[in-house]
């Protein structure tokens, strides 16, 4: 009798069942990750604005505030090309896009030139999937959260803090 090489179904199908195991382990896991890197980059994003929303205003004071995200980005940002008010080259373009991350970026000012109040929301584009939390900030340059629902342009100011 000759023996046969390879391996039975058996231990194909044992093989096959670890390997999903360990998958149904490790899926959660990675989403969890990828959730907790898409609200630090929002958080980070936030930032950036509340960053380039202080610079804005001191490069033009007699506009305030910079109207929308469109206004702090701009473009072509080269060297022969200088900042106006509506083009002022502080932020990225992908970030001024309003889609970053899985996160949807609004922001708003106050609307009277000079412009002395802003705010700016960041809400997850598909809630439990690409973010939990929502964050928004105003000229105060305080990052809030709100942990299970999305923020609109004007409550920002009753929420709490980011810890």
């Amino acid at each position: 009798m000759r023996k046969q090489k390879g391996f039975s179904l058996i231990e194909l199908l044992i093989v096959v069942a670890i390997i999903l195991i360990i998958a149904a382990i490790a899926i959660p896991n990675l989403l969890r990750a990828r959730i907790a890197a898409n609200e630090s980059s929002a958080v980070a994003s936030v930032r950036t604005v509340n960053t380039a929303q202080v610079a804005y205003n001191s490069a033009y004071p007699t506009v305030g505030f910079a109207a929308n995200l469109g206004a702090l980005a701009g473009g072509p940002c080269t060297g022969t090309t200088l900042p106006t008010s509506t083009a002022a080259c502080l932020i990225d373009t992908t970030l001024a896009a309003g889609t970053k991350s899985g996160y949807s970026f609004v922001m708003a000012n106050s609307g009277s030139a000079p412009a002395g109040s802003y705010e700016t929301d960041a809400n997850p584009v598909a809630q439990n999937q690409t973010g939990v939390r929502s964050f928004c900030s105003v000229a105060d340059g305080v990052v809030r959260v709100n942990p299970t629902a999305a923020i609109s342009n004007g409550n920002c100011v009753s929420l709490s803090a980011l810890q």
